[in-house]
């Protein structure tokens, strides 16, 4: 008869490939990690043989903020809502991972970071963002400026214009270096000649560029009024004394903070181009900005350029506010028809416009130089760079790691205990074949932890409590799929097949149950992580995680290693402490459903002759009419379990299936004829084939096997 099995099995080839996809690459990379990116002081980031912790196990640094309106206006629940949003997404967008935010009280914000915080960290949740439009007037290098003779009126412009015009003459020369224009620095590196274009239509400008461009030098006569935000009257004495003397190479002064006048001209830095800026008043309020996202450039005719850029939305007012702006600064010379992004008083990107460009539909690009994290740099901070309010700290405190280290001390305790009431269960089950439970669970032990390791390193992920709880409920729910498959081979171990053969059909009946156990689990998993915040969201993320590692086990690790076991003879002969022996399944199990309405009852033991039929166990079907001739079904049954069929033939040699039946059928055939129950003729000669004793069953019973 042609094995029914087309696709050979290669186990061993299995396991070999799943310890060195699961286990060996990625303890290698997490080593070469340690070895070139440790953890370290300087290095926090780094990685380590040690998951991340988070605040509740690890302590970390509390921050109660009051809010304050910036209007006098109350502040409802709706603005702190809206602020922790705001918060939590600029701390995930730090790189900082299972951070607590909550209300608390009347309206205070409090706000948990785990590990150790640099002050940084705690700016930018404390301090208020304030993202403001601004035009430029000028800019230099940023470096303190020699004294120059000359400062004030009409010609007190002409040094400060001089220097900006020397940087905006290397500018127009090209050139990547530092002394090119700052016009689109973005966190990230200088942008050289980047600029603002409507993304819908333009419109041609009606600007005055001959008074403008012509009187550059001349509007700024003594102390007369400006005329607007680009007039250069307001660079004053003390003006430019001040932008002469400021270091932007000090970081004292790249610490922004915010605070500046927003009706008056700014002399600050760029946040990390190297330069310094005069502006003039703000033009646009970062709080008009509805969206902001960075992306690929659209080129010509709906095509993708391989260029990275910031696209900008304004609301209502902002529209309007921008399209003026746009409309004075795009017939300006260099460097006064760029625009200053200024966030907390420094500056992060200043893109210039083209002549002709006026931006009237709200929409607007910022092209150039950008890299993909620039891009997205820039677009992070015009998305979170203003807060509906101002905050007070009230207080600033360190959590004692002490606490969090007893919770994961009872935490990890709670999962030994966990583990070791499966490891006593499956032993206690299934004997020896429990220790397979037991490999499994330290194999899915093992992989869990270097992904959790791995991902504290690239993504900053940390394990929190709720987070370990996911791991110890992950116990239950991995050795349950091992139960699964081991009682599907059980199953089919009773009904007298061969253990390789169980192996294979109790494992195509028991992966479509563990199959859609799992995806269960893991939809459940995905939808709490969306939907829940905070801790709950750690308890989702390593259920998730544990569910995906425990399918990847079960398919390339149990049961390969199953197959393996059974061309082993201590489990193919089922020896009494292998868990699988045939007796001890049958005689020892009660009745079994067998589907279609059959119950299947167990074959009680025979004086005499081993218990190991071919699974012929008598299936009681009471709906069946009983036959007009010979004995009834129940007779037939009854005759069939008294033989007791054996499982081998004379010569020692285990029978198959086929010819286990076949004696079964004859043993009952001898049965209706008057034979004795001990498979001897009436007269009392034996059998011819002493395979011929056996339990029987009945022939619809041996067709739906």
């Amino acid at each position: 008869m042609a094995d029914s099995r087309t696709k050979r099995s290669r186990p061993v080839r299995t396991l070999v490939v799943l310890t060195i996809l699961t286990i060996v690459v990625p303890f290698l990379a997490l080593g070469a990690g340690v070895l070139f990116d440790g953890k370290s002081e300087e290095n926090p980031g780094g990685a380590s043989w040690a998951p991340g912790l988070a605040l509740d196990l690890q302590g970390g640094t509390q921050i109660v903020l009051t809010p304050v309106s910036t209007d006098g206006s109350e502040v409802t629940d709706e603005t702190v809502s809206e602020s922790i949003n705001v918060i939590r997404q600029r701390i995930d967008s730090s790189g900082v991972t299972e951070a607590e935010i909550t209300s608390q009280g009347s309206g205070n914000i409090v706000v948990g970071i785990p590990g150790e915080v640099d002050q940084a960290t705690i700016d930018l949740v404390s301090q208020p963002a304030q993202m403001r439009f601004r035009p430029v007037l000028t800019y230099a290098q940023g470096t303190p400026t020699p004294e120059q003779g000359g400062a004030g009126g009409g010609e007190e412009g002409a040094p400060a214009e001089g220097g900006g015009a020397k940087d905006g003459a290397a500018k127009d020369g090209a050139a990547d270096d530092a002394g090119t224009s700052p016009s689109g620095k973005s966190a990230g590196g200088a942008v050289p000649d980047p600029e603002a274009t409507a993304t819908a239509a333009t419109q041609d400008p009606t600007p005055e560029p001959t008074d403008e461009q012509s009187g550059g030098k001349g509007e700024g006569q003594g102390d007369a009024a400006a005329t607007d935000p680009s007039d250069l009257a307001q660079i004053t004495p003390e003006v430019q004394a001040e932008f002469d003397a400021l270091d932007c190479t000090d970081p004292k002064n790249l610490t922004g903070g915010g605070g500046d006048d927003p009706d008056k001209v700014l002399v600050t830095c760029g946040e990390s181009d190297g330069m310094k800026y005069i502006l003039g008043p703000m033009e646009v309020d970062g709080t008009h900005i509805s969206s902001a996202s960075s992306g690929l450039v659209p080129g010509p005719n709906g095509t993708t350029t391989n260029e990275w850029g910031v696209f900008l939305n304004f609301d209502s007012v902002g529209t309007t506010e921008f399209r003026e702006t746009t409309q004075r600064l795009q017939g300006l010379e260099p460097p006064r028809n760029q625009f200053a992004i200024v966030l907390d008083s420094l500056v992060v990107s200043a893109p210039s416009l083209d002549a002709g460009t006026v931006i009237t539909d709200g929409q607007a690009q910022i092209s150039g130089s950008f890299t993909q994290d620039s891009a997205a740099t820039l677009a992070n901070q015009l998305s979170f760079g203003a807060l509906p309010i101002n905050f007070d700290v009230q207080s600033q405190e360190e959590i004692s790691a002490t606490l969090g280290s007893e919770q994961l001390r009872n935490g990890l305790l709670a999962g030994l205990i966990g583990l070791a009431l499966v490891v006593v269960y499956s032993l206690f089950q299934y004997r020896t074949l429990g220790l397979l439970t037991v490999g499994s669970l330290v194999v899915a032990g093992v992989m869990t932890y270097l992904a959790i390791a791995i991902l504290s390193w690239t993504m900053g992920y940390r394990l929190s409590l709720a987070g370990v709880a996911g791991l110890i409920v992950a116990i239950g729910f991995t050795a349950d799929s091992f139960i699964v498959y081991f009682e599907r081979i059980r199953d089919e171990i009773r009904d007298g097949r061969t253990l390789s053969y169980a192996v294979e059909r109790g494992w195509i009946r028991a992966r479509r149950t563990v199959l859609a156990a799992k995806s269960v689990t893991l939809i459940s998993a995905i939808i709490l992580y969306f939907l829940a915040v905070g801790g709950v969201q750690g308890f989702a993320f390593t259920l998730g995680l544990t569910t995906i590692i425990d399918v990847m086990v079960v398919f390339w690790m149990t049961h390969p290693v199953m197959e393996v076991l059974s061309r082993i003879p201590f489990f193919r002969d089922g020896h009494s402490w292998s868990g699988l022996s045939p007796e001890r399944l049958r005689i020892g199990s009660g009745p079994r459903y067998a589907g279609a309405g059959r119950v299947r009852m167990p074959e009680p033991a025979t004086v005499g002759a081993p218990a190991t039929g071919a699974g012929a166990s008598p299936v009681s079907e009471p709906a069946a009419p009983a036959p007009s001739a010979g004995p009834s079904v129940g007779e037939r049954v009854g005759a069939a379990a008294s033989t007791g069929a054996p499982a081998t033939a004379a010569t020692g040699r285990r029978l198959t299936i086929a010819e286990r039946r076949a004696a079964e059928r004859k043993a009952a055939a001898a049965a209706a004829d008057g034979s004795a129950p001990d498979g001897s003729a009436p007269d009392g000669r034996a059998p011819d084939d002493p395979a011929t004793a056996g339990p029987a069953a009945s022939d619809e019973n041996e067709e739906n096997r």
